[in-house]
């Protein structure tokens, strides 16, 4: 293998965020200003409430704005839902599809998640495609065969490895008090890279792989530290300036 991929950190802000809480935003774009986060990408994954505006506040610095998901088609009558093209029209650059709270709370599918990140390559956005198992599959010794199936099944048809991203958040870990070790990581980043090595080629060896079960300040540097892990979906604590850029450093 030839090296880690760029690092990337998203802040998943989930169903929180109101606009006066876009100062926190405007902390960390300071921040970032007076000291860049160099070899790291930066993202910001907002309510589609507020997508428009940090979009717009994030024009013309380094970091980039993205949905938390996209509906399958372009347009039509799906009330309540935004397709990839209205967030590319936002200027969005990057979708999460198939996070784990989408998949229990909306009962997704690979199949639908597929068809999601279909859509956003379809927009020119990126994809970040989660997949993970929840705390009876772990203990029931399926962890693995969960992981690969879903990420089977997630895929889009594509063989550009380039356009896309995988985020690992075992569900089991994310605000449960019960966390990853550094090796449960290893070991299923390495599950993972294995599979999109065999699907792209020596391409799936520059496809970034995320961790997203509960990343914190306290824990951040030794789960960056992982080799296949290429950077962080953060949830809880992407809403927090100080606690954002401090995963940031450690990346």
């Amino acid at each position: 293998m030839s090296g880690k991929p760029r690092g990337l950190i998203v802040g998943n802000w989930k169903m929180n965020g109101l606009w006066a809480q876009l100062t926190e935003l405007e902390i960390i774009v300071g921040s970032l200003a007076e000291k860049p986060a160099g070899e790291v990408d930066v993202a910001v994954c907002p309510p589609a409430t507020l997508l428009n505006e940090v979009c717009n506040r994030l024009s013309g610095t380094p970091i980039l704005a993205g949905a938390q998901d996209c509906h399958p088609n372009e347009s039509g009558a799906h009330t309540g839902d935004i397709s990839a093209e209205m967030i590319a029209d936002c200027g969005g650059r990057y979708v999460i599809v198939g996070h784990s709270e989408r998949r229990k709370d909306h009962g997704e599918s690979d199949a639908v998640v597929r068809a999601k990140a279909e859509a956003a390559l379809r927009a020119k956005l990126m994809p970040i495609i989660c997949i993970g198992e929840t705390e009876a599959e772990r203990d029931a010794g399926r962890a693995q065969e969960i992981v690969e199936g879903q990420l089977q099944g997630s895929l889009p048809e594509t063989t550009d490895a380039a356009s896309l991203i995988v985020a690992y958040e075992p569900v089991w870990a994310i605000g449960t008090g019960r966390n990853a070790s550094p090796e449960d990581i290893d070991r299923m980043h390495w599950v993972i890279r294995d599979r999109l090595k065999e699907r792209f080629g020596r391409a799936g060896e520059g496809l970034r792989i995320l961790y997203g079960g509960s990343v914190k300040p306290q824990n951040a540097a030794d789960i960056l530290k992982v080799f296949n892990v290429n950077g962080a979906l953060v949830g809880g604590a992407s809403l927090k300036a100080a606690d954002f850029l401090e995963i940031i450093r450690a990346a």
